[in-house]
Parts: structure tokens; sequence; C-alpha cells
């Protein structure tokens, strides 16, 4: 398949390349207010949404990682679902934060909860900022221990699980035995002769890990993707997701189109037909370009180095441009609903990118020996190995960390629990 030909895309200046920015950055579900934000001051524009039209025509356009039927996705996407953010801030709002201080901190840590549910900031640089001290900011992140969903606040998974623990209502001698297996993950072994071991155990295997777990399948499946690749018969077929665009509607009477005031606004409505025009054959462009540099990933193979830099001189782009065009898009293909910016992975070397070593380590993690899980030194020469790179043990730490993926002897002990990978 070849794809390759000079690109030619240069944007028509002026008003139209002033509007077609922030139209092009706008990601499809602020697209309609952006346009709005355009067409305020212009009596004879009709901003007209796109929900009846995607509703209709829906079967197309949608590719589902669950392969939904037509009317659970049209059910998913006209079903508002209060994201894991709003869910905080209402609980926060409640008589366990009573104070105005002790919200503002409370919303401060919430700030700092990765997608997993873990606290990821710093409780001095918080403390610094909101001018408390740290035993307060941490005094009040231990409190998360008593909000939805359980577990949620937590630093890591033994943290977790011992939140998760103060959201079940047992009887206090089975409290004090999970406690304890918790507190002592690294030294499971110890304990398994003890009396109620397996019921402590079991326990502990109904706790989420991560904690936010419901909350990053829901948001995998509500993404909305800008571009759709079709495999037919080997055949790659792109199309955009025009089905969610806004239409833009000159509503004028032919009389008036002569006065100096309506020629300038139908002049401006003209334009701005122009600039959302161009926005979807940038990234129609944009996607025949990955196709062609990625071509292999779409039929089951890796992700390749690809620069900003190489597809903004193909296409005739400043790099920014571009960074723009892929800011919070995705494209939806047989793989699955992936982020535009994945494509551009930094390289290791000149033939091997991050990104594919990263799902190299997912994959050898996922048949790695429960008994003898791989340390990071023989992760390390095991991508060597395979890619004949040189690649650091803390590169490869880092990397596992990215992917929340714990270390050998705490999944060891996860694995025993039969609750990790």
């Amino acid at each position: 398949m070849k794809l390759r030909g000079k690109v030619s895309l240069k944007p028509k200046l002026s008003y139209t390349l002033r509007s077609w920015l922030p139209i092009l950055q706008a990601d499809l579900s602020s697209l309609e207010e952006t346009l709005k934000e355009f067409s305020k001051d212009n009596p004879y524009i009709e901003i007209k949404s796109g929900f009846e039209k995607r509703e209709k025509k829906y079967t197309e356009l949608v590719y589902s990682n669950k392969k939904n039927s037509l009317t659970d996705i049209i059910e998913s996407k006209n079903t508002y679902e209060k994201n894991l953010e709003e869910i905080l801030q209402e609980q926060i709002h409640s008589s366990l934060f009573p104070t105005e201080k002790s919200r503002t901190i409370a919303l401060k840590i919430a700030e700092n909860i990765n997608k997993e549910g873990y606290f990821e900031g710093d409780t001095e640089k918080i403390a610094k900022e909101l001018k408390t001290t740290k035993e307060d900011v941490e005094k009040i992140r231990k409190r998360f221990a008593y909000l939805n969903p359980p577990g949620i606040g937590a630093k890591d998974i033994k943290e977790s699980f011992l939140f998760q623990l103060e959201d079940l209502d047992i009887d206090g001698k089975s409290y004090e035995k999970v406690k304890k297996i918790i507190e002592n993950l690294d030294n499971l072994e110890s304990f398994k002769d003890k009396k109620d071991f397996q019921k402590a155990l079991s326990i502990i295997k109904k706790f989420k890990n991560p904690p936010a777990l419901e909350f990053l399948k829901d948001s995998t499946e509500q993404i909305v993707a800008d571009i759709f690749i079709f495999i037919k018969n080997k055949e790659i077929e792109v199309k955009l997701n025009g089905e969610y665009y806004p239409d833009i509607i000159i509503d004028i009477e032919q009389e008036y189109e002569q006065e100096e005031f309506v020629q300038k606004k139908l002049k401006e409505a003209r334009n701005l037909i122009n600039a959302l025009n161009m926005r979807k054959e940038t990234l129609y462009k944009l996607a025949l370009m990955i196709i062609e540099y990625q071509y292999d990933f779409f039929f089951g193979g890796e992700i390749k180095p690809m620069k900003l830099e190489d597809i903004a001189k193909e296409l005739e782009y400043n790099p920014s441009t571009i960074s723009r065009a892929i800011s919070n898009k995705y494209i939806s293909c047989d793989r699955g609903t992936i982020p535009i910016k994945n494509f551009f992975a930094r390289a290791l070397d000149d033939d091997i990118s991050n990104s594919a070593v990263k799902n190299y380590i997912v994959e050898i993690i996922k048949k790695e020996n429960k008994k003898k899980p791989l340390s990071d030194m023989k992760i390390v020469s095991m991508i060597e190995e395979k890619f004949g790179v040189k690649i650091g043990r803390r590169t490869v730490a880092k990397y596992r960390q990215q992917l929340n993926i714990a270390g050998s002897s705490e999944r060891k002990k996860l694995y025993e629990l039969k609750i990790c990978c």
C-alpha cells in the first residue's frame, strides 16, 4: 500500500487561520463550543449539533473494544455518568471535611490522585502551597479511607488495602488479622500456618487493585475517536468521525446580501466553514501519514519511532501545529482506541521505540513464572537480547512504574493472593 505523496495543506491565512488553530486543537467534545465562541457575534451563523446525526449513523462509524451492540453504544453516549473527580468532590463537601481548611486540603489531595486512584502528590509541597503543615495534609489524606471508591487516595497497594479494610463491616478479631497480613505482605509465608489465614486471605482477595479500576474501564469505553481505521481484505480504509462534527449553517435572506455589514459577516461565516473543513483535511492527511509510517502496527506489529518534525515537514506545517492536531485525539482500529500521540514514540535507537519496549515488558510479565517473578535486571537482559539495544535498570523500573506494575518481590506476594496482573 502506497500512500506517500507530496501533501500540500497550506492554510488560508487571516481570519481562517486564526480560527483554524483553536478549531484544530479542540477535541470532539468541545468542538461545538469552540465554533460557537467564534460565531457568537455573527447573527447569520447557526451551529447545529451533531447529536442527531451521530445517533442515526453510529453503526458504520463506531468500533467498540467490547463489541457492544448499537443500542449499548448509543445509550453509553447519551447517558451521563459522573467521573471520579466529580464523585470525590461531592464527598469532600460533606461532614467528613467540616471546615473550609479541611475541604481545601482535601480538594488539593484529590487533584493529585492519578487515574488508578493512587495519591502521587508531594505532601510537603501541598502544605507549603496551602500554608499549612505536612502533618495536617497527611491527616486529611488519611480520611480518604472513608471515601468511595474504597482505597482511593492511598499511596501504594498496601495502604490501599488498609483503606479498603476500613470500609468492611467485620468483627474486631478478623479486622486485626487481615490488617496484620496486609502490613506484612512481603513476609506472607510466615502466616500460612496461622489459624484463619485462608479466611483472612479470602477477604483480601476481594479488594480492588488499583482502587479506581471501575473508572479506568469506564473511561476507556467512553472515549470518542476522531479517526476510524478499517481493515477489509488486507486493505486499509480511513474515515473521520464526521457524524460527531457540528454543522455550520448560514441563515440569511438573499435580498440583504449586498449590504456591507451583511457581506462582512457572510465572509466570516464562510471562513469559519473553511476553518472547520481544514481541520478535517488536516486530521485525514495526518491519519494517512500515520498509516504509512505505522503500517505494520495495524496488522499486529509494534509502533515504530515517528517524529513530529518528520510529519510536519511532509505536511508543510510547523511541528507545533501538528502537536495541536494530535492533542486529545484518538484513532479507533481493530487493536483498540489509541491516543494519536502514542504513535509519536521517542526512539531508543533508530529502529526501536520506547512504546515497543513497554509493550514487551507487559507481555513478558504476563507470562512470567508466578512463583519466581522476573527481576528488573532480568528484564533488562531480555530487552537487550530481543531488541539489541542497551537499556538501564532504572529505565526499566521507570517504565514498569508508568505501567503500574509492581516490583518482583511485591508481584510475588500479589500472585499468592491472586490479585496481580
